[in-house]
């Protein structure tokens, strides 16, 4: 069993971005986990319940299964400097 600090699902910008790098794109998104706390938002410990998250990597949005916005970064944006002169 992986310890908690290899676990992908615990939320944090490099768990994030390790997923994001094997994620399939789906319409646009990026499907990743992450375990929920008790308020269905995104834990940073181990829980019993994983929800299913969207990134955007056409800049950086994160986004529940409702299609909430729940963070954005510049960092997540995988296209970020492209097209510019």
């Amino acid at each position: 069993m992986l310890s908690e600090t290899l676990d992908v699902r615990i939320f944090s910008e490099e768990n994030l971005r390790t997923q994001a790098d094997t994620a399939p794109l789906q319409l646009g998104y990026k499907h990743v986990e992450f375990y929920l706390d008790e308020k269905n938002q995104t834990a940073k410990t181990k829980t019993d319940r994983i929800g299913i998250f969207y990134l955007s990597p056409s800049g950086g949005t994160l986004r529940d299964a409702d299609f909430n916005i729940v963070t954005y970064s510049a960092r997540w944006d995988m296209y970020k400097g492209y097209g510019k002169a």
